[in-house]
């Protein structure tokens, strides 16, 4: 059979990207009920006639195995040009950073988990705020990214990129594991899947970790637990999944701290002022999956909540009790979509056009924020009820004009209602919240297309422009008064548009060499984003990023891989401010490399360097980071069923920063009425050694 390839962005739901191969002979016919559906997965694989940009790819679980990382979230990091570091505790989300954005918790880059998004809208923390700790890394089948704004099939949060990742649903062994590790780290995780008849399967999975982490002054006293079951029956015509995933964690949290303090010697650079903050979290959701033909459809609810306790400024705003704050997170979330491909011909050409839709409402009980001290509540900032709805809708056509020229065309619209009730009325600053409740609507129509011309067998050639968006927080959209001092506050616009273009080279030679380069650039029409910490919102300025990535993987032995990403971003605002243009936290030089082995023999490997590049911390550009660079480290030894395996993580025991912040706070032992501007920081937890030890059976 003559085999060719297609890449349908769909496996089991819109959202939920892979590749899949078809017959040249039933996709000419129009019939492709029997087409052989074979996943790929790998850096080593070709997306040559498949792609439609070179920023996009997908990874599989043989490579994930191989990677040690410290934090779940470091799964992410897999998407070339992507670093995911910490400022906090290890139940908190991780701290993004891609093409020029420190992205918070998640604002502009959209991530979905089996069809569901993950990114957590009017959020008590932090816009897109994306948090990864329930995800069970060794039932990630594959990760499916994809970086621009040129993919129709995405909507909010996608000006950065999006990610996408698929959880096993059948394993041929089940696995047992344990792993210790140094501060007390303890994580015990199991799978196995059971054939019910010859029509349906059920996998199941758990994950129990504690940890104490490496501080000076705190226990982190981490507390995780994670469950997934999923039923997959087969159909006549098609595929069903049933999916139930469980998180539950508690922790403490390391904020970060003032440089000032551990130059005076108040603490240590693994101390911390308030040693009460940390935090509360889970998730429940249950998600189904169907795929017939070519249509997918996906449908889930989801449970969630978050208590998060920070404090960031110390005694800068009250002396007495200090500014110790709680965000309150308590939703329900509903959605799902679907999408449809049918092949055609437009001007007598093949043509593949894929329409599809989304619905998603999120109903918070509420979104809250308090003064605390010791975690006791002193009063309420803030507190909102919030239902806010979203509908996209999209339309994506591939015309193939010849054999070596293609064209990718979409057109997407999103439409967002929102709908916000003050749950105080006059709060602990004496303010009248009830002028804060209201309504408000959107839309916005986005028009992407790419234009693929290929080269040879080797090689392909992509020019592509889009239009993307993301949305603010509602409360940003119909806020009057300002929580803290009751002055009148302007509204956000509800959605903000991106526009980027992006030209790109991808070859894929002899079966060993992947390389793909990318130059493009992208523009905001403004960063507005409701601030979670502070209870307001605040309207930045627009901004313009432009930037060239490079990504290598090379196979120069059957069993050896060596990868190497790179990645540059120039960010700057565009309207000549007199504070000056230069975007805080905004990163410019990104590179990782790293080389694996995995031998017949049964010795396997990773030794991966990531460097940080240095990025302004204010706007005038006289105040930046330092850069770091951190070395992992993977060894480990299969024979017959067990496995035995070492992690060395920051093998050169770097004392360089997590991250870095430049803001006011103020000491307890500082003047009343001070309020000192500096560097505040979280170190990269120091070398700890992580041993672990798998039965497969």
């Amino acid at each position: 059979m003559k085999i060719s390839y297609l890449a349908l962005l769909t496996s089991l739901s819109l959202q939920a990207p892979t590749f899949v191969l078809a017959a040249d002979e039933q996709l000419e016919s129009g019939n492709d009920s029997d087409i052989e559906h074979i996943e790929i997965s790998g850096r080593d694989t070709s997306l040559l006639g498949r792609a439609s940009t070179a920023s996009e790819g997908i990874v599989g679980k043989e490579d994930i195995k191989l990677r040690p990382i410290l934090r779940t979230g470091e799964i992410l990091e897999f998407v070339p040009g992507m670093v995911v570091t910490q400022h906090s505790g290890t139940g908190k989300a991780n701290q993004y950073f891609l093409r020029g954005f420190n992205l918070d918790h998640g604002t502009d880059f959209a991530t979905f988990v089996d069809g569901m998004p993950v990114n957590m809208r009017t959020h008590g923390h932090g816009q897109g705020y994306t948090d990864l700790n329930f995800i069970i890394p060794e039932v990630v089948q594959s990760l499916s990214y994809q970086k621009g704004v040129s993919y129709a099939d995405v909507g909010d949060f996608s000006g950065a990129g999006s990610a996408s990742f698929h959880t096993l649903s059948n394993t041929d062994k089940g696995l047992v594991s344990a792993i210790l590790g140094e501060n007390n780290y303890v994580r015990f995780m199991a799978m196995d899947s059971l054939a019910l008849s010859d029509k349906d399967n059920l996998f199941v999975a758990a994950e129990r970790n504690t940890y104490d982490g490496p501080w000076t002054d705190i226990e982190e006293d981490l507390d995780k637990t994670n469950v997934l079951a999923k039923w997959s029956h087969e159909l006549e015509d098609g595929h069903f999944e049933l999916t139930f995933m469980g998180y539950d964690n508690s922790w403490n949290s390391a904020d970060q701290i003032p440089g000032r303090a551990v130059d005076e010697g108040i603490i240590d650079a693994l101390g911390s002022l308030d040693t009460t903050v940390g935090g509360e979290s889970d998730r429940y959701s249950l998600s189904t999956e169907y795929s017939s033909g070519n249509f997918t459809a996906n449908a889930y609810v989801m449970s969630y909540s978050i208590n998060l306790w920070s404090n960031f400024t110390y005694f800068l705003d009250d002396p007495v009790n200090g500014d110790q704050f709680e965000q309150v997170d308590d939703r329900t979330i509903y959605g799902g979509n679907a999408a449809y491909t049918f092949e055609h011909k437009i001007f007598g050409h093949d043509a593949s056009t894929r329409v599809g839709g989304e619905l998603r409402i999120d109903d918070i009980d509420e979104v809250g924020l308090y003064h605390t001290a010791a975690r006791e509540r002193l009063g309420a900032i803030r507190s909102d009820s919030v239902t806010e709805t979203s509908i996209g809708a999209f339309v994506e056509s591939t015309i193939h004009w010849s054999s070596d020229l293609r064209t990718v065309i979409g057109l997407r619209n999103d439409y967002f209602d929102f709908d916000v009730k003050d749950r105080l009325g006059v709060n602990t600053n004496g303010v009248d919240l009830s002028t804060n409740s209201g309504s408000n609507d959107d839309n916005m129509t986005s028009l992407k297309g790419s234009v693929v011309y290929t080269v040879n067998d080797n090689w392909e050639t992509y020019l592509s422009a889009g239009q993307g968006l993301h949305s603010n927080d509602a409360r940003g959209t119909t806020i009057n008064v300002d929580p803290g001092t009751g002055e009148t506050v302007e509204q956000v616009d509800p959605l903000v548009r991106s526009t980027g273009v992006e030209a790109g080279l991808r070859g894929f030679v002899n079966e060993k060499l992947n390389l793909s380069f990318s130059l493009w650039q992208l523009k905001l029409d403004s960063e507005l984003l409701f601030v979670g910490d502070a209870g307001n919102t605040e309207a930045s300025r627009a901004s313009k990023r432009k930037g060239a990535e490079l990504a290598l993987y090379y196979r120069f032995a059957p069993d050896w891989m060596f990868d190497f990403e790179y990645a540059y971003t120039d960010a700057e605002f565009t309207d000549d401010a007199p504070e000056g243009n230069d975007i805080p936290g905004a990163i410019k030089n990104v590179l990782q490399t790293g080389v694996s082995v995995d031998l017949d023999s049964g010795l396997f490997g990773s030794l991966r360097a990531r460097y940080f590049g240095s990025r302004p911390l204010i706007e005038d550009g006289s105040v930046s980071s330092d850069n770091s660079t951190i070395v992992n480290l993977r060894a480990g030894y299969r024979v017959n069923d067990w496995t035995f395996q070492l992690d060395v993580l920051n093998l050169t025991d770097s004392d360089a920063h997590d991250i870095d912040y430049y803001y006011a706070s103020r000491l307890q032992s500082d003047p009343a009425d001070a309020e000192i501007e500096g560097l505040h920081y979280h170190l990269i937890e120091p070398r700890t050694l992580r041993a672990s030890v798998m039965y497969q059976f």
